[in-house]
């Protein structure tokens, strides 16, 4: 595998311009902690989690790895604790979604930690560039999970890049490969930032169910939705059809409370707690019950999925397939805006 550097690269303290994006809670500390450690960002996700939870999974991607790691906070919903205790626990990088990040900036920068911010629109950018944030992911409508804009990522990344200037774009929504990070690159962002391909992972929490779904989907299978809102309501996303989207549609689309089957309880952790139909929760290992009804996000880079492997295999061959396609005559990858 040859060198594929850009300047967010060097700027992160990471070696390849590959960021595992913040897949809820399949983000398991040894997905992050591989990630990292196989030369991209790996990232956690904590909105959701209390503060000593947070605590313990954030010390354990430290006894995996010295290597750089990012925490992601949606800040829909109140997370100034846990900002608080990220940063006391010198997480070096602090992804936010989902909010103006300007009242945060301030204390991220205090505590010497670097702050992205995920956008939707160029708008959005305009907002999280004056408040002074040190990267901008620009997501792109076809991304899974939660999705906060409409325009797709082939339009939206140039155009967040001509407003960023200096500022280093990570491009995310439908990048599932090396041919897609090339074509970020392309587009003049600085990296890609992939979360369907790393729900396929072996690291991660997702269930079989789960990956068997991934596996076995295309892309137009991952609708853009408000299905799954149990948790977090009136936020669009992006899963895999399933029985319960099928039932809801054929209803026509309803709100809650009157939605088909309101309230059922689907699924058991291994913890004893419940999950009804209509959550915000995924198939996760140690799940029970009728799994395939939960929300199964992916984005529509889903039809690139074609098998579970190991973190720090992704890394290597999405970085080696762009590296084949984009490498300059001393194979390095060269692009205006300061990259090396």
């Amino acid at each position: 595998m040859g060198v594929l550097t850009t300047a967010v690269c060097t700027q992160l303290g990471i070696e390849h311009p590959v960021v595992q994006a913040p897949i809820g809670s399949a983000a398991t500390p040894e997905l992050a902690a591989a990630v990292s450690a196989a030369g991209g960002l790996g990232s956690l996700a904590l909105t959701w989690t209390s503060p000593p939870a947070a605590r313990t999974v954030i010390r354990r991607v430290r006894e995996l790895t010295d290597r750089p790691f990012a925490v992601n906070l949606v800040l829909d919903f109140e997370v100034g604790e846990l900002l608080r205790l990220c940063l006391d626990e010198r997480v070096p990088v602090i992804s936010t979604f989902w909010g103006d990040p300007t009242p945060v900036v301030p204390q991220v920068h205090a505590s010497g930690a670097l702050h992205l911010h995920t956008v939707g629109s160029v708008d959005e950018a305009d907002t999280a560039l004056a408040a002074g944030v040190d990267g901008i992911v620009a997501q792109g409508w076809e991304a899974g999970g939660h999705v906060r804009g409409k325009v797709s990522t082939m339009a939206l990344v140039p155009a967040v890049v001509d407003r960023a200037g200096p500022v280093p774009v990570l491009a995310a929504g439908g990048i599932a490969d090396g041919r897609g990070l090339a074509a970020a690159l392309a587009l003049g962002a600085q990296g890609a930032w992939m979360g369907t391909r790393f729900l396929a992972a072996r690291e991660a929490a997702s269930h079989r169910v789960y990956r068997e779904a991934l596996l076995g989907s295309a892309a137009q299978d991952a609708s853009y939705t408000r299905c799954f809102d149990g948790g977090w309501p009136h936020a669009p996303h992006r899963a895999l059809r399933n029985s319960t989207m099928a039932d809801w549609e054929a209803a026509g689309s309803p709100s809650a409370p009157d939605r088909p089957g309101e309230g059922t309880v689907l699924a058991t952790d291994g913890a004893g707690g419940v999950h009804h139909r209509y959550d915000d929760t995924v198939p996760l290992a140690g799940m029970s019950g009728d799994l395939e009804a939960l929300a199964l996000y992916a984005g529509q880079s889903v039809g690139l999925v074609n098998d579970v492997a190991g973190a720090a295999e992704i890394v290597t061959d999405v970085v080696a397939q762009a590296h084949r396609l984009v490498r300059a005559p001393d194979g390095r990858y060269r692009q205006r805006g300061g990259a090396s």
